[in-house]
């Protein structure tokens, strides 16, 4: 459980002191605790919206019995936490108890020590558990925790560009999103892709920098059979594959001028032509593109055409790299140490305050995909379940040993003179009495003093004489 929320334990006994002297235990232990002398007690709490996250039931009460209360609470809860209590012992009611979903079965008198323990450690696997599987089903969700889109920061250009991106989401409107390599621009444009209502629709992405202009041709468009050697099949390529979709064309900068005038043709018209094909097909296709140059100056130089650049331009979200928001950093080691340790089944794991200031102080040229990389390396090396400052590799140990230089030092500028508070004052006075074009009542208002007061003061500092308004 976390630290600001104590574990609520429901306690179910006929025996009014029984119940008491549990509650005052566990009381004592930090928990919240909630008290019912029977199962009918228990279930109208339940149905009142009471939760819990664990229960402590006798066996053997008038009316419902804890077996009833065991199966009603695993029905509602199938990861409840149920520990059964009673005074009649035996092999064969400790098998019904199990059977029925409890986690344990615990006889009377209880040993408080025992059950202390027993309690915290189904707490703490039942929370790892929910964690871990939470972790695993976030894996297949594009907008869950661990999902590719993700977007972990607290800074606030990244809380800008949240903003910015759940606005143009719903929209049809054409995006481009800019950065560094692995600042997190495929994460951004499934986000988008995400919150659209094109959401139930495919995402598909491409790294347009990976492929050669033939193969990339091919893979946008399709091709027909026979269109070139080695095409044995037709292909429908990825703006059909996408239809209805996302398109992310990723490194959109470093497409040749020939796709250029395709891929134009195919935002303009919303229809492509397969490779080795006269009939245009029409597309459905929401266009994201991302790109770590800069297309303006791309296209002062011819290298990028203008008409498409500002068929891309439409909306433009902005990645910082991640030298520019140190203070994302904490909170994306948290994340990315959960994810790691989750994928290996390994419990929660800490990281040290050294290796925490390494991590801030290295420069991460590499950006949020260099800082998983090295938390993952960290994860794996780790001895105990704590990140130390070993774990990490060289050149972020480095960054911690070296601090940056600071810069030179620039001719500090001579001192302003020490003026009376007289003067000081005759000169604000004077200024906002410029400001105002010489009118006193306004400059009385801005002051916050008396028409009266500021005639004074002109008197005494021999001010222009500027008339009141009207």
């Amino acid at each position: 459980m976390t630290a600001a929320r104590p574990a609520h334990v429901l306690v179910v006994d006929d025996d009014a002191p029984a119940a008491r002297l549990l509650a005052e235990v566990l009381g004592r232990e930090g928990y919240a605790v909630t008290t019912a002398l029977s199962v009918a007690e228990a279930v109208a709490a339940l149905d009142g919206g009471a939760r819990f996250d664990a229960a402590l039931t006798d066996l053997r009460m008038p009316g419902a019995s804890g077996f009833d209360l065991v199966r009603e609470l695993k029905a509602r809860d199938p990861e409840a936490i149920v520990l059964v209590l009673t005074a009649f012992g035996s092999a064969q009611a400790a098998a019904e108890a199990i059977a029925a979903g409890a986690y344990d079965f615990v006889s009377k008198p209880v040993d408080l020590t025992a059950l202390r323990f027993t309690l915290a450690r189904a707490l703490e696997r039942h929370r790892l558990a929910v964690e871990n599987r939470s972790l695993k089903r976030r894996a297949h969700d594009p907008l869950g925790e661990e999902g590719a889109a993700r977007i972990v920061g607290h800074s606030p250009a990244m809380i800008e560009l949240m903003k910015q991106a759940a606005r143009v989401a719903p929209t049809q409107a054409t995006v481009l999103i800019t950065g560094e390599t692995g600042t997190g621009k495929e994460r951004v444009a499934r986000l988008v892709h995400g919150y659209s209502t094109r959401a139930a629709g495919r995402f598909v992405a491409i790294n347009c920098g990976a492929l050669a202009e033939g193969l990339l041709e091919s893979e946008l468009f399709g091709h027909v059979k026979g269109a070139f050697t080695g095409a044995v099949a037709a292909r429908a390529g990825l703006f059909r594959e996408a239809d209805g979709g996302t398109l992310f064309l990723d490194e959109i900068g470093d497409i040749s001028p020939a796709l250029q005038v395709r891929l134009l043709r195919a935002i303009q018209e919303h229809e492509i032509v397969p490779v080795g094909a006269e009939t245009p097909i029409p597309v459905d296709v929401r266009l994201v593109a991302a790109t770590r140059r800069d297309l303006a100056a791309m296209v002062k130089t011819g290298a990028f055409r203008e008409d498409l650049f500002y068929r891309l331009h439409v909306v433009t979200l902005h990645l910082p790299p991640l030298r520019e928001r140190r203070q994302d950093v904490p909170a994306l080691v948290d994340h990315f140490l959960r994810i790691h340790a989750g994928r290996r089944d390994r419990g929660p794991i800490a990281i040290e305050p050294a290796a925490q200031a390494a991590l801030l102080a290295h420069d991460w040229p590499g950006n949020v995909r260099e800082l998983e990389n090295v938390i993952e390396r960290a994860v794996v090396f780790a001895k105990h379940d704590v990140v130390t400052v070993d774990d990490l590799p060289p050149e972020v140990r480095r960054a911690q040993a070296s601090p940056p230089a600071a810069p030179a030092a620039t001719p500090a500028a001579p001192p302003e003179p020490l003026l009376p508070l007289d003067e000081v004052e005759r000169l604000h006075v004077l200024r906002v009495l410029e400001a105002v074009g010489g009118n006193r009542d306004e400059a009385a208002k801005i002051l916050g003093i008396s028409r009266r007061t500021l005639s004074r003061m002109a008197q005494r500092w021999t001010l222009p004489d500027t008339k009141s308004r009207g």
